[in-house]
């Protein structure tokens, strides 16, 4: 098993483990999706994946047609994705994802956040480089074969596949997501959930007492709401 197997199965249990959490992360996505191209999942290829990922969680019809309705609303906002870059105590490298309609308040939470708990916000592309931005597909394995399904997707930006108790798993490059998904909806191969992930391209080991200060940092910025994903370089 590759570099992606290991990161998913050290991230499962941690991610996005509150509902109420993976709903409104879901939900902000909804709505930037919809304002990107548009309410019919038939003609907005993002939105079509997040529909799928909502599924995957169980989210209810209602939230997910809420959102939608909510995303074409004159007076909703638009939220502003940014990427934040710093490093929390002992060295360990910290990319955050956010999704706000309020650039200000998110800016002063992150850096509070890297202040108060041993850890410094970083300039734009400070870290950035240490991570590989990927996509990736999981997909209902029921007749496939994860050494046959790499052969046919190597030429669409397949770059490792393998099988786990979730379903088949599929990782490529960031700007591969697009020719992925169309070669899966082409060939009738049902996407159980997919998305994007930054995975540290090295680690760094840590004693435990050293484990539990990082920790701290990133569960507090895990806990904003304006935070959709947290990628870091600690073993």
């Amino acid at each position: 098993m590759g570099r992606a197997f290991e990161f998913r199965k050290a991230r499962k249990l941690k991610r996005w483990g509150q509902m109420a959490k993976t709903f409104t992360r879901i939900g902000k996505d909804i709505v930037i999706a919809v304002k990107e191209n548009g309410p019919d999942p038939d003609t907005n290829s993002r939105l079509r994946a997040i529909m799928q990922n909502a599924k995957a969680v169980n989210m209810p019809k209602e939230n997910i047609e809420r959102a939608i309705k909510r995303a074409t609303d004159k007076d909703q906002g638009d939220y502003k994705e940014t990427l934040f870059e710093g490093y929390g105590p002992h060295g360990i490298a910290i990319l955050v994802e956010t999704a706000t309609d309020n650039n200000n308040r998110t800016v002063a939470n992150i850096r509070s956040y890297f202040s108060k708990n041993n850890g410094n916000l970083g300039t734009q592309g400070s870290v950035e480089f240490m991570f590989d931005h990927t996509c990736n597909f999981r997909l209902k394995s029921d007749g496939l074969d994860a050494e046959e399904l790499e052969l046919e997707l190597i030429d669409f930006g397949a770059e490792e596949v393998f099988e786990d108790e979730d379903g088949m798993m599929v990782y490529g490059g960031f700007s591969d997501f697009g020719a992925l998904q169309k070669y899966f909806e082409e060939h009738n191969l049902e996407i159980l959930s997919s998305g994007f992930e930054r995975i540290p391209q090295t680690t760094k080991e840590l004693s435990e007492e050293q484990q539990e200060e990082v920790n701290k940092l990133l569960e507090k910025i895990e806990e904003d709401d304006d935070v959709q994903n947290v990628y870091h370089t600690m073993a």
